[in-house]
């Protein structure tokens, strides 16, 4: 089998160096391109990063000696994954997809566009065939699909979940996030050691709408958001890695704890029914102890890739309760994209 040829935007930044770990021996994409700002063009890769490599495995070999390039063409491949800066990602991703490249993206620029789905594989698979409906796939067959922001990229996996079994009607969520989420150098040490703060800002307002795209249905070519009403509250807590929510749900139909639990350890979508590489076996675990889930103990349950949810408990004034735990630059970023490219090949959405 032929490998698909793919590249990285931002292959630098933090999610750019999460997809370059993920994307190495992958089964379906071979990595040909890195690309990212005018100061690291020419460079060997790993010059490039030099003192910037933040995670804590090795750089892989296959990318040390590839030559970064600028964000545009010409580009050895048919897909990108875009791990992009919002400040540049919108007009870059899209004269590329104008030019016939399908661009992943991980940046918030084109996640409200009407044709653009905006992606959780288990949750919305149904929703890429929307893409038929964009300017770039009509004349070139280049398009662009977005992951959402990482925070709610668990939550909705778990609303999904109950949604599927009891309808959801309203959410309170209130964050716990990473200092990961805000990328290199990202907050001062000065305002994170010791403290937590309380605003992230348009952090509340993408937890409060994006859910309602990706939950939402595909029918007559668009996709018509979900009827729930969600209320945030975002923080940024001294954690490198994982984003922690409490929530919160009223639910349409009364269920017992157990039923819950159940629902949601049962749970499965299109990616585990493929079994695409990067799918979980399991997209939500329960915990239960009542002290859990912990960033430190559990975040990289399934490499990273699953959600894990604990203390479900029965609530005064909604109907239930619970804390969700997923890894905000693996779930909630690369990792997501990359499992969206692994449904998008499988379906034909990506082809040689």
């Amino acid at each position: 089998m032929n490998k698909i040829k793919a590249g990285v935007l931002g292959a630098t930044g933090t999610v750019g160096q999460r997809f370059i770990q993920l994307l190495e021996n992958h089964p379906f994409f071979e990595v040909t391109e890195l690309c990212a700002s005018e100061k690291s063009s020419g460079k060997n890769y790993e010059d490039s990063v030099s003192g910037r490599w933040k995670i804590s495995a090795d750089i892989p070999s296959y990318a040390r000696k590839i030559k970064v390039k600028d964000c545009k063409p010409p580009l050895d491949c048919k897909l990108l994954f875009s791990g992009l800066d919002s400040s540049v990602a919108g007009p870059i991703e899209e004269d590329l997809a104008g030019l016939g490249y399908i661009v992943v993206s991980n940046s918030k620029n084109h996640r409200w566009d009407r044709h653009v789905p905006l992606m959780s594989a288990e949750v919305n698979p149904e929703h890429l065939e929307v893409v038929k409906n964009q300017e770039s796939y009509k004349k070139s067959g280049g398009f662009i699909i977005t992951n959402s922001n990482c925070t709610i990229m668990g939550v909705t996996i778990v609303l999904k979940a109950l949604m599927d079994k009891f309808g959801v009607e309203k959410v309170l969520l209130v964050s716990m996030q990473a200092i990961s989420g805000a990328g290199y150098p990202g907050v001062a040490s000065l305002d994170i050691l010791g403290n937590i703060i309380p605003y992230i800002g348009g952090e509340e307002e993408k937890a409060e709408q994006e859910p309602l795209k990706i939950l939402g249905k595909y029918e007559d070519d668009r996709i018509v958001n979900a009827d729930i009403l969600i209320s945030a509250h975002c923080n940024r807590v001294p954690v490198i890695d994982g984003h922690l929510c409490c929530i919160s749900v009223k639910l349409n139909k009364k269920a017992s704890i157990e039923e819950i639990i159940r629902v949601l350890q049962d749970f499965k979508g299109e990616p585990q029914r493929l079994k695409l590489p990067l799918a979980p076996e399991h997209p939500i675990i329960v915990k239960s102890e009542p002290d859990r889930p912990q960033s430190r103990v559990d975040l990289m349950e399934e490499k990273g890739m699953a959600t894990v949810v604990g203390r479900i408990r029965l609530c005064p004034l909604l109907d239930v309760k619970m804390v969700i735990l997923s890894h905000n630059t693996i779930r909630g970023a690369a990792g997501a994209a990359l499992l969206n490219a692994e449904l998008m090949y499988s379906k034909g959405y990506i082809k040689d």
